[in-house]
C-alpha cells in the first residue's frame, strides 16, 4: 500500500481523481502523478484494465487506488465525494456514460465549481462518430497521420499506439487540464470541461506538415518527402548483421560529415539533385551493408553526422547516453522510462510502483477525508 503523496514534483499538492480505463487516460494520469500530483485511481471491482498483471502496469505507478462500484447505490456518491476534494478529474468513457452513472460534469461541478473535468475519448464528445467504438489506428487513419508513415510502395506502417493514444491523446489531455487548472486558480476563474479527443490532438500534430503542403514543400503521399523516408539522408539503413542505423543528416554541414565518415564523399551524387536521390539512396544502402551495426556505431560515435543506431526496447536503457542521464529506471524489478521532463527546483521521481486495485482505500479515505470509502467508515 502506498502512503500519502509527499513528493517534490511541480504538481505536489494537486489532487487528481482518475476513473479507471485503459490506454490514454491512465497514461495522462501517470504523467500528472510523475509530476507530483496525488492521483487516486478509482478502480472497479473485478478489474477491467489491461490484460496483464496489475503489478506490471507501469502506467499506474505513483498513484493510489480505491475500489468503487459505480453501478451500486453508493458508488456515484463516493466518486462525488472525491471530486469535491479534487482539483482534476479524468474519465475516458464513451460520451454520455459518465452522465448516466451520475458522475458527469454537471454533478461534479455542482459539488466543486473549481474542478477541471478532463474527458479522454478517441472521437470527442460530439460528431457523427462520437458514440462509436474505435482504437488508435482508426483515429490516426482519418486525420491523415497514418497515411504519411511507411514506404511509398507498401501499406502504411503502424506506429504502435504512440501517435494517437499517447501523443494525440494523453499529452493533449495533460496540457489541457493543466491550462484549465491555471485558469481555475486565477481570480474569477472557474472549473470547466476539457474535451480531449485523439482525432483533434493527432490532427494538431500535423500542423507543420499542412503548412508545408500549402507552401508546395510537401507532397501529399508517403515516402516522397524530406521527413517521411523519401529523402536518402533521412531514413533507416540495414547493416551487414541485420541491424539498422538511422540517418538524419539534413543540414549541409552534417551531411558533409555523414558522407565523409560513411566513405562515399567522393562518389555520391549531389544531394540537391532530386532526380538522383534514388542513386544516392542505393549508394548509402550499399555502404551500410558492408559493416555491422556495432562497427558503424563506432564510426559515428560522438560526431555531428546525425546518425544513431536503431535499438530495441531492451537495448535502449543500455545506450551510454541514456544510461548517463538515467533516462530509464529500474524500480520494483521493472525497467521503465523515468519521469520526464526534468525540473531544477521541483525534481520528480518514481516513488511507488503500479497501484494495486483497492490497495489504498484506507489511506485515501483518511488523507482526503472521505470516510465513506473505508470499510471502517461505512
Amino acid at each position: 500500500m502506498t502512503e500519502a503523496k509527499t513528493g517534490t514534483g511541480p504538481l505536489a499538492g494537486v489532487r487528481v481523481v482518475e476513473l479507471a480505463g485503459i490506454g490514454p487516460g491512465p497514461f495522462a494520469a501517470m504523467l500528472l502523478a510523475d509530476l507530483g500530483a496525488d492521483v487516486v485511481r478509482v478502480d472497479r471491482p473485478g478489474g477491467g484494465g489491461l490484460a496483464i498483471d496489475p503489478a506490471y502496469d507501469v502506467t499506474n505507478r505513483n498513484k493510489r487506488s480505491v475500489l468503487v462500484d459505480l453501478k451500486s447505490g453508493e458508488g456515484p456518491a463516493r466518486v462525488l465525494d472525491l471530486a469535491e476534494r479534487a482539483d482534476v478529474l479524468i474519465e475516458g468513457f464513451r460520451p454520455g456514460v459518465a452522465e448516466r452513472l451520475g458522475v458527469g460534469p454537471a454533478e461534479c461541478l455542482a459539488r466543486n465549481p473549481k474542478l477541471v473535468y478532463g474527458r479522454m475519448t478517441g472521437w470527442g464528445q460530439e460528431g457523427p462518430l462520437a458514440h462509436t467504438a474505435g482504437h488508435d489506428i482508426a483515429y490516426i487513419a482519418v486525420t491523415g497521420a497514418l497515411g504519411m508513415i511507411g514506404a511509398p510502395d507498401g501499406p502504411p506502417a503502424v506506429p504502435a499506439n504512440l501517435v494517437g493514444d499517447y501523443a494525440g491523446g494523453s499529452l493533449y489531455l495533460g496540457i489541457g487540464v493543466l491550462a484549465a487548472l491555471q485558469h481555475a486558480r486565477t481570480p474569477g476563474g472557474a472549473g470547466q470541461v476539457v474535451d480531449a479527443a485523439i482525432v483533434d490532438g493527432t490532427a494538431h500534430l500535423t500542423a507543420m506538415i499542412h503548412g508545408m503542403v500549402a507552401a508546395g514543400g510537401w507532397q501529399d503521399r508517403r515516402g516522397a518527402n524530406l521527413l517521411d523516408g523519401g529523402c536518402p539522408f533521412y531514413g533507416t539503413y540495414e547493416t551487414s548483421d541485420g541491424g539498422y542505423m538511422a540517418v538524419g543528416a539534413l543540414e549541409q554541414r552534417f551531411y558533409d560529415t555523414f558522407v565523409r565518415l560513411l566513405g562515399i564523399a567522393d562518389g555520391a551524387p549531389a544531394r540537391k539533385d532530386l532526380a538522383r536521390w534514388g542513386e544516392l539512396r542505393e549508394a548509402v544502402a550499399a555502404r551500410f551493408k558492408t559493416r555491422t551495426r556495432a562497427e558503424w556505431m563506432q564510426v559515428f560515435e560522438g560526431t555531428d553526422a546525425c546518425v544513431a543506431p536503431v535499438l530495441s526496447l531492451g537495448e535502449a536503457p543500455h545506450h551510454p547516453h541514456l544510461a548517463a542521464r538515467a533516462t530509464f529506471s529500474d524500480f520494483g524489478g521493472i525497467t521503465q522510462p523515468a519521469p520526464a521532463p526534468r525540473f531544477s527546483a521541483t525534481p520528480t521521481a518514481i516513488a511507488s510502483g503500479p497501484a494495486r486495485p483497492g490497495a489504498d482505500t484506507e489511506s485515501v479515505a483518511r488523507d482526503w477525508d472521505v470516510p465513506g470509502l473505508s470499510a471502517k467508515g461505512a
